[in-house]
């Protein structure tokens, strides 16, 4: 039995009256009155057309709201559903909520979403942004349907993306994941997925949830857990991913949760990545479609003049992070005028591996390291979007492809500063 403790003694009394299920459908939520109501929805939709038979429960883990969102989750009516779509059942198929923290926390948002699923005995557990404002009912059956018919644990999301969304993704954490653990998951950090009762207990026991960085990108540390506990996995084409609206102090955090967790795990399991191949492209279920032409604005100045600045004011950090050769070649790059910019792949590929070097060591607190490798992603995606201004879907993905077939011919680079001199 999962870990009770972290589960409330009115929040046990409502799993049991839901009984064994199986499938979870898990929503952390923190002031998303405005847009949980088509997200629950779609979640109902999708589990009475595509999973009629099924038990099935919807469990919201609230970090705090003051806005009114656990009382929606708790207060949907499937009558909704079938006026609007025409499904109808006989079952019930209750939402239930808890409140795990007056704050948000990722990590225990999802510990508590998983500690129920293992109470329930669910052979599945989905979770789901509630942001999610492109969702479709069908989603549920992607994500699900691997995990039933093909005894997958781990199913990963693909998503159609506006031409310049989802940057640090393909800038970063895909190539950094793909080349560092041979991972051919275009989402290591995903909103929504959906993991086995067996990888969901599993990854309920791991020592991580009680480390810094484990708490802040718990989602990033399941991919890596499921890669290095030899899971199967798969990704799953879902369709339009909502465009994000973040502002400069969202960038830091969004690193703290993706790079930070991606950093720490490397020290863990030096062993297996150390010694890991390249994997081959995994096939997505469905339509492989990513990129839509259509872009989002993008302040291109602004980005070189905050790229310029962070490296002449961060100059002594990054002395300390990477080696002379790589500062130069970054310092050349800041002095260039913006028709010129180029920030290219081998020398990005360097910057990442050293600043994951410099991290391992501990060269200075490893958040400020996290913090001084902002500035220079922003350097990277502005050489990105200059690069793609006028590519077509297809000539990205040949561009992301080729960032990503850099860093796997740069990986003997990340071992020799592992644990060596820069």
């Amino acid at each position: 039995m999962a870990e009770e403790s972290l589960l409330s003694d009115e929040f046990l009394r409502q799993l049991i009256n839901v009984g064994e299920v199986d499938i979870l459908v898990g929503l952390p939520t923190h002031n998303n009155a405005r847009t949980i109501p088509p997200v629950l929805q779609a979640i109902q939709a999708g589990l009475l057309k595509c999973f009629p038979r099924e038990r099935a429960v919807i469990v919201n883990a609230d970090g705090g709201s003051q806005d009114g969102t656990p009382q929606l989750v708790a207060g949907v009516s499937i009558d909704d559903v079938w006026s609007a779509s025409k499904i109808y059942t006989l079952r019930t198929l209750p939402a239930i909520s808890t409140e795990y923290a007056r704050v948000p926390d990722h990590g225990l948002a999802l510990r508590t979403i998983l500690a129920a699923a293992d109470l329930l005995r669910s052979r599945v557990c989905v979770v789901l942004s509630p942001d999610s404002t492109a969702i479709e009912p069908d989603w549920i059956q992607r994500l699900v349907h691997p995990i039933y018919a093909e005894n997958i644990d781990l199913v990963s999301p693909l998503y159609r993306r506006q031409k310049f969304e989802g940057v640090l993704m393909r800038n970063l954490l895909y190539p950094m994941t793909r080349a560092v653990y041979s991972c051919p998951i275009r989402e290591p950090f995903a909103s929504e997925f959906a993991i086995s009762s067996r990888l969901a207990t599993d990854f309920l026991a791991k020592d991580s949830w009680n480390e810094e960085w484990g708490k802040l990108g718990p989602e990033i540390s399941l991919t890596i857990t499921a890669l290095t506990g030899k899971y199967r996995q798969c990704q799953s084409f879902l369709g339009s991913k909502a465009p994000a609206h973040r502002s400069t102090n969202d960038l830091v955090q969004a690193m703290r949760r993706t790079v930070g967790p991606l950093f720490a795990s490397m020290d863990h399991d030096f062993a297996f990545w150390s010694t890991a191949s390249p994997a081959p492209s995994a096939s997505p279920n469905g339509d492989a479609s990513e990129i839509s032409e259509e872009s989002v604005r993008i302040n291109r100045k602004h980005l070189r003049d905050t790229f310029a600045h962070g490296v002449a004011q961060l100059e002594p950090v990054f002395r300390s992070i990477l080696s002379s050769a790589t500062l130069s070649e970054i310092q050349r790059i800041a002095a260039v005028d913006l028709a010129d910019f180029r920030y290219p792949n081998e020398i990005w590929a360097r910057t990442v591996f050293e600043f994951a070097a410099s991290f391992h060591k501990s060269v200075i607190n490893r958040d400020h390291i996290i913090q001084a490798l902002v500035p220079l992603y922003r350097g990277r995606a502005l050489s990105f979007m200059l690069e793609n201004r006028d590519s077509s879907a297809e000539e990205i993905e040949k561009n992301v492809e080729s960032l990503c077939l850099e860093f796997e011919h740069l990986k003997p680079y990340l071992l020799e500063v592992w644990d060596g001199r820069k």
